[in-house]
């Protein structure tokens, strides 16, 4: 490599310009801005070149905290609790707004999804204290208050 030649632009595997790298990966999952900003990082030089992308993008309607919220709220649902989801939420960078409408939502259905994680993990209700907190413990390790686990494993008394 000549050393007075300028170093070529980063290019995907297929060639593709930083525009249509962010276009392939929206065309398969919705990303929050942060998490495609992250992503693209490895097809530019010039890192500068990437917020008037993500602002375009915005605007266009092609990028949505809204979407994004609404895609790890169907997807984690019926596996963890409230609290794991806004973790994850946190995480991809979606706003306090997104996340606080997501939370709102999720709470309504929070209670029946811990009896449904409940129920798959454990077929018989805790015989003894120590089986009790065991099943609390796996409970809250997907997220789920306390007050919720309350609710299901006294609930499974009354079964």
């Amino acid at each position: 490599m000549d050393p007075s030649q300028p170093p070529t632009p980063k290019k995907n595997k297929q060639g593709l310009s930083l525009r249509a790298q962010a276009l392939s990966l929206l065309a398969r999952r919705e990303y929050s801005k942060q998490e495609l900003a992250r992503r693209l990082l490895q097809y530019t030089e010039d890192p500068d070149e990437i917020p008037p992308l993500i602002e375009d993008f915005e605007r266009r309607g092609w990028l949505s905290e809204q979407r994004v919220a609404e895609q790890v709220m169907a997807t984690r649902r019926k596996r963890f609790g409230s609290q794991k989801i806004v973790h994850e939420m946190r995480q991809k960078g979606l706003s306090e707004e997104a996340i606080a409408g997501a939370r709102e939502a999720l709470k309504d259905s929070e209670l029946e999804s811990a009896r449904e994680v409940w129920r798959r993990k454990f077929p018989e209700p805790p015989s003894n204290a120590n089986e009790k907190a065991r099943q609390m413990r796996f409970l809250q390790g997907r997220g789920f208050s306390l007050d919720t686990i309350r609710k299901v494993i006294s609930g499974a008394d009354d079964d």
